[in-house]
């Protein structure tokens, strides 16, 4: 394990990282925000000062991106973390020999930004947790319940930037199953810049009442109804278009692995799992989406099979051929391979979870908002998710000229009593 506290600090990417560096473009950004939204507004010279103090305490952010003769990897910058005005595009791409996370500011709304190269929606939600946190202290208000956080006076530990996907790799002989390609939707491409989100808000209880009485968590509900939508999509093209196309809808829901392998790392430590209906089989009743959804993630989070597809994924990268390929051949691999890999999925659902920063601090806050890295030209759209006291907030980030998919999605849960809101985001 390298010495953060050293100069020269130098880091591998992690196995899930290594992608990026080869797709990410102006458009494709790979990049992520979580944002929290105050009841007051954001007073700038606390914030600065909150920043100020934990500046150190998170050196393995501190970096940027580097391309060796076989490998990119991080090394680490010691300038201040800069503080941003929040009045462009959100998920914007990050300039060479930039650090890959900024903080921006507006109004009321604190952000952070993250490169993917960097860390998962855990890790840049525990940094913005820590930064809130003590922007309160700095503001003199006084937190007494407050919520386990990286304390700015504690020293990081090693296993915060460890690789938890080398860690936990076991070498496993067991084939890949091929995965045939699946429905996109058929919406029309944008002008540049493409990229737009639209933020939808409801109540959690009656989200919950919904899915309690299917017997499924929110999760499951919501990617059923991401599928339910799909299926009306793909069942209102004409005739030609609608043979042709292909009939398995399957969305892509990320998985913390933190809760499956215990680690303390502060980069990425998540897989995907691919729930899907086959409409060759025929048109889908609500409820047998969710039924099918429900027994599909329950076998996929399996962990005989995550651990299966942690070796094919760490095997990957240690096999000594790959590993002697120049930098600009393994690039050419990748993004290919990430084409690939984007064709056999619709649509992706990012939850980050039902956040509780204690009672004092909850107070404070209206909601928090999570927008998933811009989709590609292939997937087009995809929805991230923060839940928040008694809200739930759904994040469509869209690169095409058309909101059918949200429309239907949002009027699905309309019509099922749950209250729905547009916000701005």
């Amino acid at each position: 394990m390298p010495n953060i506290q050293t100069n020269d600090f130098w880091l591998r990417l992690d196995n899930a990282a290594k992608i990026y560096p080869a797709i990410k473009d102006k458009e494709l950004t790979s990049v992520f925000r979580v944002a929290v939204v105050l009841k007051d507004r954001v007073k700038v010279k606390a914030m600065l000062e909150a920043v100020n103090e934990i500046e150190n305490r998170f050196p393995y952010y501190k970096v940027t991106l580097k391309a060796g003769f076989f490998w990119y990897y991080l090394e680490q910058q010691q300038g201040p973390i800069p503080v941003e005005a929040d009045l462009q595009t959100p998920c914007r791409a990050f300039k060479k020999r930039e650090l890959m996370f900024r903080i921006l500011v507006k109004e009321n709304k604190i952000s952070v930004e993250f490169s993917h190269i960097l860390t998962d929606g855990t890790g840049a939600f525990e940094f913005l947790k820590t930064l809130l946190l003590v922007y309160f202290e700095k503001c003199c208000i006084p937190l007494a319940d407050k919520p386990v956080f990286y304390d700015p006076g504690e020293k990081p530990a090693p296993e915060e930037y460890e690789d938890a996907y080398s860690r936990y790799f076991k070498k496993i002989d067991a084939p890949h199953i091929k995965t045939p390609g699946a429905f996109h939707v058929p919406f029309s491409l944008k002008g540049k810049p493409r990229f737009s989100v639209l933020t939808a808000i409801m109540p959690i209880a009656q989200l919950s009442q919904k899915a309690k009485a299917l017997g499924v968590s929110l999760t499951v509900y919501l990617t059923a109804v991401y599928l339910h939508a799909l299926q009306q999509i793909h069942e209102q093209q004409p005739r030609l278009k609608k043979n042709i196309n292909r009939k398995i809808l399957r969305i892509e829901v990320p998985l913390n692995l933190r809760k499956l392998y215990p680690t303390q790392t502060m980069r990425n430590f998540s897989l995907y799992i691919l729930p899907q209906i086959d409409l060759r089989l025929g048109h889908y009743t609500f409820e047998e989406i969710v039924k099918t959804v429900y027994h599909q993630m329950q076998l996929e989070t399996d962990q005989k099979l995550i651990n299966k597809m942690i070796s094919r994924n760490v095997g990957g990268e240690r096999n000594t051929l790959v590993r002697n390929i120049p930098l600009f051949l393994k690039s050419l691999f990748l993004s290919r391979l990430y084409i690939i890999s984007t064709k056999q999925y619709s649509g992706v659902v990012t939850n980050l979870g039902k956040i509780d920063l204690g009672t004092a601090a909850n107070h404070l806050i209206e909601q928090f908002i999570f927008i998933a890295p811009p989709p590609n030209k292939v997937l087009r759209v995809n929805c991230g998710v923060a839940g928040f006291g008694d809200n739930l907030v759904l994040s469509f980030g869209n690169i095409t000229t058309s909101k059918e998919l949200e429309r239907y999605f949002l009027t699905f849960l309309t019509h099922q009593g749950i209250a729905v809101k547009i916000i701005n985001s």
